[in-house]
């Protein structure tokens, strides 16, 4: 090598004389400690979870907001077909006096108390085509111990459907749940001549044999997503108020 050139030099190296010339050699990289590493862990751990926890969190809550929209769906279904299938409730003196001849057991009434309602509806609808059916129906609304297994003493608002107007109207026909974890149920039903609400009515009596209420006021109470009691009211306004005539 001649005296004029130079040896390269490199990064990271250092030289070391010696009696035979320059040595190079790579210099000592340091690397993470043993608690460095044991933070770092802990920092991403500690992200992980909190990022979990937020992720479990909206999870949680979107369950439960579907949960409450679909219980109050349910609890305007069953407020908006009691009052269309009030609305339609009738009462007819077409029948076989030679049959029914005890009111009571007559196929067409409006029997209504504060916690139950049973009466004779033309809003029946044909789930088949070929059904030997009409729109005539006897329907009831009450409020009564669940039939589930694992219903805790649980409430439900029961509607019962009876298509055809045969027998007595308190028996026969099917039972369904409308609403379930219903409180309770008040029906009102008002009265024209005396300008107020009664909490009876009952068409088997000489004195309404021939009438119905014009409106019939509805308070389903039932708990929210807290567990506080809320109540909900609507009013049905029935359109065939006085009974059917014998032509």
């Amino acid at each position: 090598m001649s005296s004029g050139s130079r040896s390269p030099h490199r990064p990271g190296a250092r030289s070391i004389g010696s009696a035979n010339g320059p040595r190079w050699h790579r210099g000592h990289r340091r690397g993470f400690t043993l608690l460095e590493v044991i933070i770092a862990v802990a920092v991403t751990a500690f992200i992980g979870l909190t990022l979990s926890y937020a992720f479990n969190s909206t999870a949680g809550s979107k369950e439960v907001m579907e949960a409450q929209a679909e219980r109050y769906r349910m609890l305007r279904t069953a407020m908006n077909r009691m009052e269309r299938e009030i609305a339609a409730a009738f009462v007819s003196d077409r029948y076989d006096a030679r049959v029914y001849r005890d009111a009571f057991d007559r196929p067409s009434n409006f029997v209504g108390t504060k916690e139950r309602l049973m009466f004779t509806s033309l809003a029946h609808q044909r789930l088949y085509a070929d059904a030997k059916e009409s729109d005539q129906m006897v329907v009831e609304y009450q409020v009564k111990s669940s039939t589930e297994k694992n219903a805790r003493s649980r409430n439900d608002l029961f509607r019962r459907e009876k298509p055809l107007l045969e027998e007595r109207m308190d028996r026969g026909g099917t039972e369904d749940v409308l609403f379930e974890g219903a409180k309770r149920i008040e029906f009102s039903y008002w009265d024209t001549e005396k300008k107020q609400w009664v909490d009876e009515w009952d068409t088997r009596r000489t004195e309404r044999k021939s009438l119905l209420p014009t409106r019939v006021k509805i308070v389903l109470t039932a708990t929210d997503e807290t567990g506080r009691e809320v109540k909900y009211v609507t009013q049905a306004r029935i359109m065939l108020n006085t009974e059917f005539p014998r032509f």
